[in-house]
């Protein structure tokens, strides 16, 4: 909801009033009473995104920003060690069927 701006014509009062965009314009002025306020064309503010549901970077708390980072970091893939290559390249061993460990051979 925006945030117009009013002038009276008859006493100048100024005020600010937040409305919604269908609120019809008000006349009366609240100072002297008067039907002589007019709603003036202003430049307008930036956008306020308050409450939750928005992007995730938008607004957080720190102690919320902690604890993402922290669990990037358990996230991140784990590299690769010389020993872990030697294994993962390693051909595993056969198994032995049932007639190779009685007879020593295959049958």
């Amino acid at each position: 909801m925006p945030t117009y701006d009013y002038r009276c014509n008859a006493c100048d009062h100024e005020f600010e009033l937040f409305q919604s965009m269908s609120a019809g314009v008000k006349k009366k002025c609240p100072e002297c009473g008067k039907m002589a306020l007019e709603r003036l064309i202003g430049i307008g503010a930036a956008v306020m995104f308050k409450g939750s549901g928005f992007y995730e970077t938008d607004y957080r708390s720190d102690s919320y920003k902690k604890s993402a980072e922290a669990d990037k970091k358990t996230a991140e893939p784990k590299t690769e060690t010389k020993s872990d290559t030697k294994k993962a390249d390693a051909k595993p061993a056969a198994k032995k069927t049932k007639t190779e460990t009685k007879t020593g051979s295959k049958a």
